[in-house]
């Protein structure tokens, strides 16, 4: 059975709609990941805040993606495991909850959605070996980073850091690129827009990008290498410029106020994963 999930080639269907199962798992934790990571944190900050004081701690209870329960936040409903099927339950309830019938938001199914299918597609492209599976777990946590940072615009260090230090583990045999690369990539994906950071501030006095997205780019630099980073901030910067612009024009988005960039690079990330040495290998035909 197990020689059935794992070590399958690319385009092997049994194993990608295991893993289409599974993502749709994972996302309904991801949803949890994505509510509860920076209250976690904001909690933390203020338990520190209050022992530099010598006060008592305003969060004693506990708090963390496991307990309490997750409950409606209108009425305190506690979710039953029925009623937390992935997409199936929500389209069951309506899209409401079953204690008070208020609105349940329909980014809960999307993510679970979304990563459902793109964990199918990726075990489909890379097939379920080391390759294939150590892939979910990018995705997983790219898109746990880009519902935090639209949240928040926060990229929380407990998640890009290990994702930088995975990718660096995975590649000791070369999973995806020689070790020399990962390195060089994690520190080049750092240095870049840590210069871009700096170079906009001493320009305009004003910061242009967190140090979250410094690390991003260094984890991804880790997974895929230095020689995939500019396709990454080319894709990055141009999907980020056109919805950009779009929520300028069509939202009424103030240009004063800041868009995160975490998301861009998070699905410019996930497109170089499986199609970027493909735009690459078309990109220095196109100029050779």
């Amino acid at each position: 059975m197990l020689e059935l999930l794992f070590s399958q080639p690319p385009g092997s269907v049994f194993p990608a709609v295991v893993a289409g199962i599974f993502g749709l798992i994972v996302g309904s934790f991801l949803n949890v990941v994505i509510h509860r990571m920076p209250r976690m944190m904001q909690r933390e900050w203020d338990n520190h805040v209050a022992e530099e004081r010598g006060e008592p701690p305003p969060h004693a209870d506990r708090y963390d993606l496991f307990l309490p329960r997750s409950a409606c936040p209108h009425c305190g409903h506690k979710i039953t495991a029925l009623e937390n099927i992935p997409v199936i339950s929500y389209l069951f309830l309506r899209g409401k909850c079953a204690g008070c019938g208020a609105p349940i938001s329909a980014r809960y199914p999307a993510v679970e959605a979304l990563t459902g299918i793109a964990s199918a597609g990726l075990i489909w492209h890379f097939g379920s070996g080391l390759a294939g599976v150590s892939t979910l777990l990018l995705l997983f946590m790219l898109i746990a980073m880009t519902f935090i940072d639209l949240d928040t615009q926060l990229l929380p260090d407990d998640l890009t850091l290990p994702l930088m230090w995975a990718g660096l583990l995975l590649n000791l045999n070369a999973t995806f690129v020689p070790l020399q690369d990962a390195v060089i990539g994690a520190a080049a994906g750092y240095l870049v827009l840590w210069s871009v950071y700096w170079l906009f501030r001493l320009t305009t006095g004003k910061e242009g990008m967190g140090f979250g997205d410094f690390k991003l780019l260094a984890a991804l630099g880790a997974w895929m290498g230095w020689k995939m980073l500019p396709a990454i901030i080319m894709l990055s910067s141009v999907v980020g410029a056109a919805v950009g612009l779009g929520l300028i024009l069509f939202a009424r988005h103030g240009r004063d106020k800041p868009i995160p960039f975490g998301p861009y690079l998070a699905g410019a990330g996930f497109i170089a994963l499986v199609w970027g040495q493909a735009i690459v290998d078309a990109y220095l035909s196109h100029f050779a």
